[in-house]
């Protein structure tokens, strides 16, 4: 058991923002969008990635649309050095895409940093250095003048740099590491001296980075520290403002939407979150929850399955089944009461409409999923799911209470076996109860013909395998073949009838019409159903009768299976 957190575990202390206006404000456009999957994805890795790896990440980020990627952190490394040079000399880099490489704020691996991008159209040198007050006294042993210094100094090598490069157009990143931890009038101290060192204006604008590097405090703190900054950064128009949420709290979705209502103009973040510790922010999530408000995120998710095999076979990390959006089982409700919601949803949402489908924020179509996993079975599944597969898959549509009597079957079969059930197996379970049922009265055939005013019918059925010709006559096919088997001693009573036409199903063969027939039940209580498939209707019918005859058993069948052995010994 946790015990006593108070006596070692500070709260973090609220902002002093009592003005705050994010609250009040939605997102109505996307963010820029930088993915580190290259770099803090591929950092956190317990295999790094191999070149091949590295390049097939690289090709499928530019073809989701990503302007700018952080590839590698050059100095850190021989491979993600020799990575970075690969881009360029291979001209593998898209016009439109912007590589960004990671730095510490140290000569040496400036220097190093700078090599690396040798003959890059456009780059983004990312420096960083730790700020907060723990990292000046634990790990630097610094004051805030020397950190200052530190990042001040930094920048201006790599400008010094740079100009050494004319080829190449720079752009500068600066990240005050362990920002939310800060103080954050030193924040705004060191980020105004290095707009001011790299001579920042509306056309050469500078990245400030404001990450969360360790998450200490609620979402809503960090949308204040963004919107405090938002509003006292000197020359913020030229500044681009970025976020980079680490999810230590679990938060880093919320905290990154936040940020962005509070001001920010740009997020950076890998595709599923993968990153140090308990990752970063996930894109995926944070750009489709932007989709969902209607807002187009600029990135193209539209087949998230193969986003999502790529992604795992570059990182050789798996993806959670339930991974909001993209997860194998995400679209997928096993609880009957969802099931439920869902069929009447897909009954009622109309083309073009807005959706408005009960447990699916998304239409899985959007992002490349079909619906044929959206509802599946197990022992916790209800009459809806079982109903949603057998129409979609097999274009079966049962009537209401045949729901339930049918869930029932499914449900002990359920109990028995455990484990999910497929569509396959509920089709199969179907037909054992209602089609193929090896019974006492079996359907040969039937001849309608006219009979006066009503409709005649010599019905060909086996009882106990013996085969009978009943007659009989009614308002019509059905009712004419109730009394020919009434006059055989077959007491069935029709509660009620359903005909459906069915849609192409790969395992109803010729069968486009289904009929329901619901037997009462001569002692009282519930009676029980018949089903039958055919291409012809009637045909379709009188199988259905004779299907919930047999299902009836004896209370229905009554004497007549007596008297017909006697007439045919």
């Amino acid at each position: 058991m946790l015990r006593h957190p108070e006596t070692k575990y500070r709260p973090f202390p609220p902002v002093d923002l009592a003005d705050r206006q994010w609250p009040n404000r939605t997102i109505t456009r996307p963010p820029i969008w930088m993915s580190t999957d290259l770099r803090d994805g591929n950092q956190s890795l317990f295999e790094p990635m191999n070149g091949e790896r590295k390049m097939r990440m690289f090709r499928m980020l530019c073809d989701i649309g990503f302007k700018e990627i952080e590839v590698a952190f050059p100095s850190a490394s021989a491979t993600d050095f020799n990575f970075v040079r690969e881009l360029i000399e291979g001209g593998h880099i898209p016009d439109d895409v912007t590589i960004e490489v990671l730095t510490q704020a140290r000569e040496h691996l400036i220097r190093r940093t700078m090599e690396s991008l040798k003959g890059a159209r456009r780059a983004i040198v990312h420096v960083y250095n730790p700020v907060s007050k723990t990292f000046r006294d634990i790990v630097f042993g610094m004051s805030k003048a020397e950190v200052v210094d530190m990042a001040v100094s930094a920048v201006e090598l790599v400008r010094q740099l740079a100009a050494e490069q004319p080829e190449t157009e720079w752009i500068l990143e600066y990240s005050p590491e362990t920002f939310t931890a800060a103080e954050l009038d030193f924040s705004l101290e060191i980020c105004d001296a290095v707009t001011a060192a790299w001579g920042a204006t509306p056309s050469n604008r500078v990245i400030i980075n404001l990450p969360t590097t360790v998450e200490v405090a609620t979402p809503n703190v960090y949308a204040d520290q963004i919107e405090w900054m938002h509003r006292h950064l000197a020359r913020r128009d030229s500044i681009v403002l970025s976020l980079h949420t680490h999810n230590d709290r679990g938060t880093a979705v919320a905290s990154a939407e936040l940020g962005l209502m509070a001001g920010a103009d740009r997020v950076e973040g890998c595709l599923f979150g993968n990153g140090e510790r308990t990752g970063n922010v996930d894109i995926v999530t944070l750009a489709l929850n932007l989709y969902t408000q209607g807002v187009a995120p600029g990135l193209d998710f539209s087949d998230i399955n193969a986003v999502a095999r790529t992604v795992e076979h570059c990182n050789q990390l798996p993806i959670h089944p339930r991974h909001p959006y993209v997860g194998d089982l995400v679209f997928t409700a096993f609880s009957g009461s969802h099931q439920d919601a869902i069929k009447k949803g897909f009954a009622v949402q109309q083309p073009g409409a807005f959706w408005n489908v009960p447990y699916l924020p998304v239409d899985p179509k959007d992002v490349g999923r079909n619906y044929d996993s959206v509802i599946r079975v197990n022992s916790q599944s209800g009459k809806g799911g079982i109903a949603y597969l057998l129409e979609t898959e097999y274009g079966v549509v049962m009537p209401r209470r045949l729901q339930v009597e049918f869930s029932g079957v499914v449900q002990k079969h359920a109990d028995s076996y455990g484990g999910e059930i497929s569509a396959a197996e509920i089709w199969q379970l179907f037909s054992a109860t209602y089609l193929e049922i090896c019974a006492p009265v079996r359907y040969r055939q039937h001849h309608l013909f006219e009979h006066g005013a009503a409709q005649g019918i010599r019905l060909n059925v086996e009882i106990d395998g013996v085969p009978h010709v009943l007659v009989g006559a009614g308002n019509g096919p059905i009712d004419a073949a109730v009394h020919a088997l009434q006059n055989a001693g077959i007491g069935v009573q029709v509660r009620s009838y359903e005909e459906r036409a069915m849609s192409e199903s790969r395992e109803a063969g010729d069968a486009r019409a289904c009929a329901f027939i619901e037997i009462a039940n001569p002692e009282g209580g519930a009676g029980c159903y018949g089903v039958g498939l055919d291409s012809n209707i009637v045909t379709a019918s009188i199988r259905a009768l004779v299907s919930g005859i047999n299902r009836a058993g004896p209370s229905v069948q009554g004497s007549g299976r007596e008297r017909l052995a006697s007439l045919a010994g």
